[in-house]
């Protein structure tokens, strides 16, 4: 008896990437349109998998450079341009031959792709630290060494001792451990993009529970950066307690 249509295409809708190609074999005889057009579909996301797997393999070439050291740490920040709220740093090791796919540049990456990768991230890290500096404390020693400064919490707060550290393009002081300064190091390294991530979606919900307290400001959506919405509140009700006072004298 013929299988129907409706069964093959839920079929190859549920496959894993690792049965898909078994099953597009199974179909690909079938003459019936609608078939053909599901194993077409099918095929299509194949070959996005496929070359998604290649991407991240390019993105392990620092990995594999320094894989003598068995725990390799990738390290980012985020928030160093915003008026308002804290800049974040993410420190995370990977396990070696990493598997998970879609890791990149946190700004290259949707709200709900970046939340979806945390959780993969959290789940599978050998080890993942958070630093943190406020904007007061921005204030007072300026962006860059506040930055520093995150990421050395960072770095301090993992539960495993990293042997080396990728950076995204700078050289941490008072660091003991070796550093290797990537330009671009989100886009270019696994771990660094991973730690991105971290960065990101943990400065992003952190804005967003700001907002319940400053509303007026539109921290959910702009996040503290210099949008006109939040320029034009800043103007109207001034700043708030999480306003970095060095980044806004141009407005107020």
């Amino acid at each position: 008896m013929t299988e129907k249509i409706g069964i093959i295409k839920e079929k190859l809708q549920a496959a894993t990437m690792e049965e898909l190609p078994v099953l597009l074999m199974q179909y690909e005889q079938d003459d019936r349109a609608g078939v053909r057009v599901a194993v077409e579909r099918g095929r299509r996301c194949l070959a996005a998998y496929e070359k998604e797997k290649a991407r991240c393999e390019t993105l392990k070439k620092y990995e594999r450079e320094y894989a003598a050291y068995t725990h390799i740490c990738g390290i980012d920040e985020v928030g160093r341009g915003p008026l308002a709220g804290p800049v974040v740093a993410g420190a995370v090791i990977l396990p070696k031959n990493c598997d998970i796919l879609y890791i990149n540049d946190s700004k290259k990456l949707s709200e709900k792709k970046r939340e979806e990768l945390y959780n993969v991230i959290m789940e599978r890290a050998v080890a993942v630290g958070l630093g943190y500096s406020t904007p007061e404390r921005i204030d007072e020693i300026n962006i860059l060494q506040a930055t520093y400064e995150a990421m050395r919490q960072a770095i301090a707060s993992l539960q495993v001792t990293p042997d080396i550290l990728l950076n995204d393009a700078v050289t941490i002081p008072e660091v003991t451990v070796r550093q290797v300064p990537i330009i671009k190091g989100d886009a270019k390294s696994i771990s660094i993009g991973a730690a991105s991530i971290v960065a990101k979606v943990t400065r992003d919900r952190l804005m967003i529970q700001y907002d319940e307290v400053y509303p007026q400001y539109g921290f959910a959506s702009n996040k503290g950066y210099g949008a006109q919405i939040h320029i034009d509140a800043l103007k109207k009700y001034g700043p708030c307690p999480i306003h970095r006072r060095s980044f806004i004298t141009h407005f107020i």
